[in-house]
């Protein structure tokens, strides 16, 4: 077992947005922190580009499509740590505006990552948070537009406090299953697969809070989901507003919040502020 036993860990974690979160929680958490990336060689890169600024990062293979992977990772942090501390979601993929992918393989491939992926790793290491944990998922302002641009009777069950997982696995499926049979937007859903995604994470962000604070009460272990900005990432292009590393201010907020902080719980910020869902 590692004689750190606290340990916080980033997904998606071997460039941008990701990397600049792990250094800032290797500057700043107290335990180890876990660099996560699909493939070895970008993922230990990262590491050492960190070592070189005078950082300890640890690195452990990790994709988020891959059942198997996030398995031997909660493995990893078991015998390791037996438990886990922080847990920033931040893997994702997103496709440029001028792909010609056809919009219902972008829905189908963006969902498997952005939206079952994310559940994967919850599901297999939410049971590991130990008490005053912090789950932090990178969603995105997108969520918001996407949701104000459902249809009255979609926006009606993605605000409801009393919505099931199963059921918004359900709607994932919809809105795919939708794009591919080109009724989409005839059945309420707007035209964007990223913002979708992003839609179903900020809704599996509340119902995970929930959950956990009906089961596990009193160990105020907070869930919540953000908004980093637009940031000059691969993923956002050279015009973004923001650099990763002010990207990374909320969800490494959010991943710091004091032991004794009550909230946010279950809630959507951007800029380090409470967004109204």
């Amino acid at each position: 077992m590692s004689s750190s036993s606290r340990v916080a860990l980033v997904t998606g974690a071997n460039k941008g947005l990701g990397v600049a979160v792990v250094r800032e929680l290797c500057l700043h958490f107290s335990g180890d922190v876990v660099l996560t990336a699909p493939d070895e060689e970008p993922g230990r890169a990262a590491v050492r580009q960190l070592q070189a600024e005078g950082l300890s990062p640890r690195f452990h293979q990790l994709d988020i499509d891959d059942l198997p992977s996030i398995r031997a990772l909660r493995d990893f942090l078991r015998r390791e740590y037996g438990g886990l501390d922080v847990l920033v979601n931040n893997a994702a993929i997103a496709f440029k505006q001028a792909d010609p992918t056809p919009f219902p393989i972008q829905a189908e491939v963006t969902m498997r990552t952005n939206f079952f992926g994310t559940r994967d790793v919850c599901t297999e290491l939410l049971p590991l948070m130990r008490p005053q944990g912090r789950v932090v998922n990178v969603s995105s302002a997108v969520s918001l537009s996407a949701l104000k641009r459902c249809s009255p009777e979609l926006q009606e069950k993605f605000r409801s406090e009393t919505i099931t997982e199963e059921e918004l696995v359900g709607l994932m499926n919809k809105f795919v299953e939708d794009t591919k049979n080109g009724v989409h937007e005839k059945e309420g859903w707007p035209n964007t697969a990223y913002g979708v995604t992003k839609l179903g994470v900020t809704v599996l962000t509340r119902i995970h809070a929930r959950k956990l604070d009906k089961q596990r009460k009193g160990d105020k272990i907070l869930v919540n989901a953000c908004c980093p900005g637009w940031l000059r990432t691969d993923m956002g292009g050279p015009s973004g507003l923001k650099s990763p590393e002010e990207g990374a201010e909320t969800p490494v907020y959010l991943a710091l919040l004091s032991p004794d902080a009550e909230g946010p719980q279950g809630q959507f910020l951007a800029d380090k502020k409470l967004e109204q869902w």
